[in-house]
């Protein structure tokens, strides 16, 4: 064994374990069980829509 076939199996195995990486990232995104925490995630910005922010970054005094 020499030191280019191990800089090329490394890079092999590294390639291989990013894309499995990667893979599994998808699919774990996607899974069927998500669907309700994505949509609660999407819905953040709109929670207090019903009254506008103060200027200063603040939430608005009622």
């Amino acid at each position: 064994m020499d030191y280019e076939f191990l800089r090329g199996l490394s890079g092999s195995i590294g390639t291989i374990f990013l894309f499995a990486s990667f893979l599994g990232f998808v699919l774990f995104a996607l899974r069927p069980g998500s669907k309700r925490l994505h949509a609660d995630s999407a819905a953040i910005p709109f929670r207090h829509d019903d009254k506008p922010a103060a200027d200063d970054g603040q939430e608005a005094q009622q």
